[in-house]
């Protein structure tokens, strides 16, 4: 991508970083959800600005980065979370010129200990472009400058310091797994200054709320996302289909109970916690025979330790140390809202079933699911507790037909081989722009 089809100036690339922070969606997310991103008070805004400049900004200059690997011409992993790491590490194992990339200080959960970093000690250098990016991003936002007035200020100075370490190390290519958190945003902005070929592995399932296709490849799951990301906006660069690379070792075991026994209850960040609270009560009143697992969501910072004391029979699953296939395959059935555990689920042959967890309006089948036949819903409990009692009886063995839309390998002598498949797409693309 030539220099000049970049942001021009520092508050265009901003808003270029935080443009899903800038949208409707993102500013009708639940309080208790924006809270712990962006605070509703003002004053919180500030005292966060405050904790992240003396945390992040000095605590990065006071701390070298030292890392195992050496970066110098390799092909960058580039990770910003745990299920990042989980859906890049297999081109780690297929690729011995990879290495698994993150920010310095990032929070990449159990895997914190095993990924290299990229220094931003010289981040702090470029908070002179504060005020003048803000009166800009003030004219073009409106209001939503000054409410996320502290994820502006969190984003200054990446895509800089990020160029810095392009030229540094000239990695031979990175490759993401995220392509709208600012710090991987910023990353991509970098790489297409300074002509790093850039490719990407979808992680979970996208909605059309994300940031155009942008990158040089695009290794997707299937026609579900690459039909999404057409309705972001232009698709960038080379697009392959090649299935779910994390579910390759998963897709041989599919469930073939004939009937349900176990079921899962996932939820989000974005669920009520007092209706998720009702749900369960009523599940495990109305179907003692059957075992149920409650799993939180990885980042979820809630408290549901009640539920132990009010249930002693539910079953919990850990997000942060089981792998959500491990999980699935404890169950026959999955309840959850907006999720792409649906897809994981299905793809299992596990009878999933949406049910929203609360009225809140941010989100109503936000994947699509439901709307491509993926999986029922139930609005009420009593539609929920139907469905579930018509599985309890017969479950199907072909659900998992009904992810074809959304894994383009399954059912072709691809399936279970998505890996292989991305890995040689890959090599041959790397061939081609080296």
């Amino acid at each position: 991508m030539p220099e000049a089809a970049l942001p021009p100036t520092p508050a265009a690339r901003l808003r270029d970083i935080l443009q899903l922070r800038f949208t409707p969606l993102f500013a009708a997310l639940p309080a208790r959800m924006l809270e712990p991103i962006s605070p509703a008070s003002p004053w919180k805004r500030l005292l966060k600005v405050a904790g992240y400049a003396g945390l992040r900004l000095v605590g990065n200059m006071l701390h070298k980065v030292r890392n195992p690997d050496e970066l110098r011409g390799k092909v960058w992993l580039y990770t910003v979370s745990q299920n990042n790491y989980d859906a890049l590490h297999f081109l780690r194992e297929a690729r011995p010129d990879a290495v698994l990339v993150a920010g310095q200080s990032k929070e990449i959960g159990r895997y914190n200990g095993q990924v290299n970093r990229l220094s931003l000690r010289r981040k702090l250098l470029y908070y002179g472009q504060l005020p003048g990016v803000y009166r800009a991003l003030r004219r073009t936002e409106g209001e939503r400058a000054w409410r996320f007035f502290d994820l502006i200020f969190n984003a200054i100075g990446y895509y800089e310091v990020y160029r810095r370490a392009l030229r540094h190390y000239r990695p031979r290519a990175v490759v993401f797994a995220n392509d709208h958190n600012d710090d991987a945003r910023a990353l991509l902005l970098a790489c297409h200054a300074e002509g790093v070929p850039t490719a990407y592995v979808q992680h979970a399932s996208v909605s059309t709320n994300f940031p155009p296709l942008g990158f040089d490849l695009s290794l997707l799951e299937g026609q579900d996302a690459l039909d999404k990301y057409r309705q972001c906006g232009p698709v960038r660069g080379q697009v392959e289909l090649v299935g779910m690379p994390k579910a390759d070792a998963f897709l041989g075991q599919k469930n073939q109970r004939p009937a349900v026994r176990r079921v899962g209850v996932a939820c989000n960040t974005l669920d009520n916690t007092e209706a998720i609270r009702e749900t369960l009560a009523y599940l495990l009143r109305e179907f003692p025979a059957l075992t149920f697992t409650f799993r939180p969501h990885p980042g979820d910072p809630r408290d549901f330790s009640f539920l132990r004391q009010q249930h002693p029979q539910l079953l919990f699953s850990d997000a942060r140390q089981q792998n959500v296939f491990e999980f699935l395959q404890q169950q026959d059935a999955l309840i959850a809202a907006d999720t792409s555990t649906h897809l994981e689920a299905t793809l299992l042959n596990l009878a999933s079933l949406y049910f929203r967890f609360g009225t809140h309006a941010v989100a109503d089948d936000y994947y699509g699911y439901v709307a491509h036949g993926l999986v029922p819903r139930a609005a009420t409990l009593p539609e929920l507790a139907a469905l579930l009692r018509g599985y309890q009886q017969h479950k199907p063995l072909d659900l998992y037909q009904r992810a074809t839309y959304y894994n383009a390998t399954l059912g072709t002598s691809d399936e279970g081989h998505s890996r292989h498949r991305a890995a040689r797409l890959l090599d041959k693309w790397l061939e081609d722009v080296a």
